[in-house]
């Protein structure tokens, strides 16, 4: 029944933002199939992490083909983002962002298809992988998320991270992009970055390496490893199987969304 809600809500919210496609009316060929049968496959797949050809098209009115087709058809036209950035907006309308501070952390995940975006992961004995970077509110809600390869350094991503924060809306007056504070690990640990993050006016908070262990930041970090832990319940996430980079950043959007959207339900 949960599921069904937050089914309910996602639609409501993904309908707008969908592209009107033109009716043919000379050659109109199979009737297409319906957005919202769609919608339900794509986050059956998303939580249970099964491959498209075993999408049971009885079930949803929809074959796996058609999903995937669909799925990155909304990836190309910026459906996903902006269903991220639109419940972002309603979140900071409730009241529930903490904007004060950012949390950034990244988690590695094997790449079984290579593809784009994976390398050689460091801690998967080289094997294909890729990195998830997410940057969250001070409570844990993503912010945005990117993909790389395993061999790319936290620190590089930094700056990145803080880019990729879409103007979030949702009170009078401009748009919210730069949080005050940034906590990271002792990963993002270089005084060029930490230079980079003040000339952005942002203050940024990083454990120091070769210090003793228990640097204080974990009582302020946490949220961000529960957000991995979130992001991760969807088995789409755990293992990457798409080769295609732009397909596993929409599977990531829209875990994103559900995560946003699950907090204005519940609150």
């Amino acid at each position: 029944m949960q599921d069904e809600v937050l089914t309910d809500a996602l639609w409501a919210r993904l309908e707008p933002l969908i592209p009107v496609r033109a009716r043919r009316f000379r050659y109109p060929g199979r009737r297409r199939v319906g957005d919202r049968a769609v919608l339900e496959a794509i986050l059956w797949v998303a939580r249970t992490g099964v491959g498209w050809n075993r999408v049971p098209t009885h079930l949803f009115g929809a074959s796996g083909a058609t999903c995937w087709r669909r799925l990155a058809e909304w990836q190309q036209a910026g459906v996903w983002q902006r269903l991220h950035e639109t419940l972002l907006g309603e979140l900071r309308a409730a009241g529930l962002l903490d904007l004060s501070a950012a949390l950034v952390d990244s988690s590695h995940l094997r790449a079984l298809k290579k593809g784009d975006l994976t390398g050689p992961s460091p801690v998967d004995r080289r094997k294909a992988g890729s990195k998830h970077h997410v940057i969250t509110d001070g409570t844990g809600i993503p912010l945005a998320v990117t993909l790389t390869g395993g061999h790319r350094n936290d620190v590089t991503q930094l700056i990145p991270l803080i880019e990729a924060i879409p103007p979030i809306r949702g009170v009078v007056g401009r748009p919210w992009r730069r949080p005050r504070h940034v906590f990271a690990d002792r990963g993002y640990d270089h005084d060029k970055y930490r230079r980079m993050v003040r000339a952005r006016g942002i203050t940024p908070v990083i454990a120091r390496r070769g210090t003793g262990h228990g640097s204080g930041l974990g009582v302020v970090r946490w949220p961000v490893e529960r957000t991995f832990a979130w992001l991760h319940a969807f088995k789409r996430l755990r293992i990457r199987y798409e080769r295609r980079a732009d397909i596993h950043q929409a599977f990531l959007s829209i875990a994103c969304s559900i995560i946003c959207l699950r907090k204005l339900i519940l609150n």
